[in-house]
């Protein structure tokens, strides 16, 4: 099979190689997928970059999320046959081959049938992304009738957040740092929009009520206004810190709020989790009208660039590959 693979942490152009290896045969439990796109996420950057975790196997084959078809399925498994249309996540957590190639094998609870309607390029998005949107957003119950803020609302998951929120009977407020981020998140249904860069984002926020769920891209960065604009028993769900790693929580200025401090990492959370998010991602699919946002798309032998250019930060939404 064609594949991308890198055998240590570095650049892309230094360490990304594209040739040819031998397809993975499904295990007990397992499917194999014939891949047709594969989602590129800046967790596959990071990990390529060894800037998050380092290389743990003689060669990992990057990327966790993807979508194709079954070709072959192990021992005891049921519920998917040869030919079912699939996407699939988490498929080079902990293992050393993921989606950057024509085949990949993983569990089958890791895969789950592509709803009617969607494409591949459109199925390989649906992993990290949506998958942890929806955990920050419901982990802590329905969220009907309230008021949810998510900073970075034109980021990948923040656009997914917005939407799913919406989706769920919410209402939402994004932070934005553009006029075209503003528009993008407006699209996605955002109520209302604040630009941190030339507005308080607390003033602002407190002037609307106040919510009840907060989605974070910046944990320790947006910290104090995220605290400022939570009502009692409130949420803040954060799925990165990049800006501050090191949070500094004034506890007793908040404890009679009862405020829950989530942190979210798909790879990891619980089996029912990843369960009740795809249920929903099914439905949502079904009856969402779901907006997918692809910056741009390669081919699996422009690895290299695909991976420089979502390290570049300048995209708005999805790097998908297209598997030939």
């Amino acid at each position: 099979m064609l594949a991308a693979w890198y055998e240590k942490n570095g650049p892309a152009a230094e360490v990304l190689s594209v040739g040819e290896m031998p397809p993975p045969d499904p295990g007990p439990g397992e499917i194999r997928i014939r891949l047709h796109a594969s989602g590129l996420n800046p967790s596959d950057v990071k990990s390529r970059a060894g800037t998050t975790r380092k290389i743990a196997h003689p060669r990992v084959i990057p990327n966790s999320d993807g979508a194709g078809v079954v070709d072959k399925a192990g021992p005891g498994v049921s519920g998917f046959a040869a030919g079912d249309r699939v996407w699939c996540f988490n498929g080079q957590w902990g293992r050393a081959f993921g989606t950057s190639a024509q085949f990949i094998t993983l569990p089958a609870s890791q895969a789950a049938r592509l709803p009617e309607g969607l494409d591949f390029a459109q199925g390989a998005c649906l992993g990290i992304p949506v998958m942890t949107a929806h955990r920050c957003l419901f982990a802590d119950g329905p969220i009907k009738g309230k008021a949810v803020l998510v900073t970075g609302g034109a980021g990948v998951v923040g656009h997914y957040a917005v939407q799913l929120a919406k989706w769920a009977g919410a209402q939402v407020i994004a932070t934005v740092s553009s006029e075209a981020k503003a528009a993008h998140a407006r699209k996605a249904g955002a109520d209302h929009i604040v630009n941190y860069r030339t507005e308080r984002v607390a003033e602002r926020v407190k002037a609307l009520g106040g919510v009840d769920r907060v989605v974070d891209v910046d944990l320790g960065a947006n910290l104090a206004d995220s605290l400022a604009v939570l009502r009692p028993n409130g949420v803040l769900a954060g799925y990165a810190s990049m800006g501050k790693p090191v949070l500094e929580l004034p506890f007793y200025g908040h404890l009679a709020l009862n405020v829950t401090l989530r942190v979210v990492l798909v790879y990891t959370m619980p089996d029912a989790a990843k369960a009740a998010a795809v249920a929903d991602i099914e439905r949502w699919a079904k009856t969402g009208r779901p907006q997918f946002s692809i910056a741009r798309r390669f081919t699996l032998k422009e690895a290299v660039a695909a991976h420089e250019f979502v390290e570049r930060g300048e995209k708005i939404g999805h790097v998908v590959l297209d598997i030939p």
